[in-house]
């Protein structure tokens, strides 16, 4: 198969930048649609608990996944370069360490769940029943880890060898599967939470197998035979480690928010909750999509630093930013005309549609606020310059935390967004500040 290179006019940049984005955008669109029927089928049910519980065990997880997204991202960045500079026994030995890692990471959560799942729930101040309907979610999904995981070093390995419509096949399986048997367990076969936990769980291994298979398939295209796990250790370990501890830390702050916004929520009531529920769906659909175009310069931006290209590389950041700005734009047209819409659709509750319909205006600016640190994630991770990342993120959330307990006494759930808001304000300004330090590394 003919080796990847960059194009050399702002016609080919646009071709390549659609080409690669396409699919992990359709991709990415799929993966928040789990949630809003995970949130719909809970919310044809009698009572906010069950959007409640589903929204605290689902966010316990997202905080967990997102800490160990190091794995895709580290994996990407890492792949991309090795790539980039044409080195297929480094890739291979990458592709092996983080498998392993993955694997070992979802076993430690398997056998770790009861503390887990003591310790994250009383984090929440939610009501007793949403308690424990969060708990028997908790005690299924968390089976499903060590697929999910490796099914993340998958996706991180076919992102960085630019093999995005894999991830497009493998994502539609998984969120698909998910999708059918949400409709089939709950309003079917009657198993409330338990039925939507068991689904994610069922398709997490599904999906597994698959990527598993599409990643090799990846490498045969390219003419690397499969790497034997021997030699994998010393520099290449301690790069990885490297990489993977500061992106750790990183998620963690990137992650803080998103779970304090459901925690603070929680504490002003089972209908604020619900209503922020139905109002994250909106921000994650948002993400996803934006991040089609962050994955995009993920693996453009590390091909281009593996091989040593500065013009590619500020081109990379140039059409992805331009490509990324316009749908950050119909997003927030889109959520303007149909934001009312979408919440009328999520809950039978009046009193959780009236709730939600007061703070849809922070969702409308969300898209041209987010677009900007959502593709300096992609530049930074994908040339691994994961220090940056993280002492960035670590600013942003300490701006969110001050801001939110300080106001949330006096301003309630607006304060809450408006910290959220903030948090992503300062995310792209601090890597915008530290972009030019990438482009002084390369050579002219």
């Amino acid at each position: 198969m003919i080796r990847e290179t960059l194009p050399d006019t702002p016609s080919g940049w646009h071709r390549r930048v659609f080409h690669l984005t396409w699919p992990v955008l359709l991709a990415n669109l799929t993966i928040p649609l789990v949630g809003v029927v995970d949130t719909a089928v809970m919310g044809q049910l009698d009572g906010a608990q069950y959007i409640g519980a589903v929204a605290v065990g689902s966010q316990i997880f997202t905080a967990m996944y997102w800490i160990f997204g190091f794995l895709r991202m580290a994996t990407t960045g890492l792949m991309a370069q090795a790539y980039g500079a044409d080195d297929p026994l480094d890739a291979k030995r990458i592709a092996w360490r983080s498998a392993i890692l993955g694997i070992g990471i979802g076993t430690a959560l398997v056998a770790l769940q009861w503390p887990l799942q003591a310790g994250m729930l009383w984090l929440f101040e939610a009501g007793e029943q949403v308690e424990s309907l969060a708990a028997t979610y908790f005690s299924i999904r968390i089976w499903g880890a060590p697929a999910l995981l490796v099914q993340t070093v998958m996706l991180g390995i076919l992102f960085g060898l630019q093999r995005m419509r894999a991830t497009l096949a493998i994502s539609l399986m998984y969120n698909g599967t998910n999708i059918f048997l949400d409709l089939l367990f709950v309003p079917v076969f009657g198993w409330g939470v338990e039925g939507v936990a068991l689904a994610t769980v069922l398709s997490e291994m599904l999906a597994a197998g698959v990527a598993i298979a599409a990643a090799h398939r990846a490498f045969a295209e390219l003419g690397w035979t499969a790497a034997r796990p021997e030699r994998l250790w010393r520099e290449g370990v301690l790069k990885l480690f490297s990489v993977s501890g500061n992106l750790v830390i990183r998620s963690f702050f990137v992650q803080l928010p998103f779970f304090m916004v459901t925690l603070l929520g929680a504490s002003l009531g089972d209908i604020t909750l619900a209503a922020n529920a139905i109002l994250m769906q909106l921000f994650m659909i948002m993400a996803f999509a934006i991040d089609g175009f962050a994955h995009s310069a993920e693996s453009l931006a590390g091909f281009a630093y593996g091989s040593g290209n500065r013009r590619g590389f500020r081109q990379v950041a140039m059409y992805c930013t331009i490509w990324g700005f316009g749908l950050a734009t119909l997003l927030t047209l889109a959520y303007a005309l149909g934001g009312p819409w979408f919440i009328e659709t999520m809950s039978s509750s009046e009193d959780v549609r009236q709730t939600a319909g007061r703070y849809l205006w922070w969702l409308v600016i969300g898209p041209l606020i987010g677009v900007w640190p959502f593709l300096g994630d992609g530049i930074f991770i994908g040339t691994t310059h994961v220090r940056e990342l993280r002492n960035c993120m670590f600013v942003a959330a300490a701006v969110f935390l001050v801001c939110a307990y300080s106001s949330i006494d006096a301003l309630g759930n607006h304060g809450l967004w408006a910290s959220f808001t903030l948090f992503m304000i300062v995310r792209g300004v601090g890597l915008a500040l530290y972009y030019p330090l990438i482009e002084e590394k390369l050579a002219a």
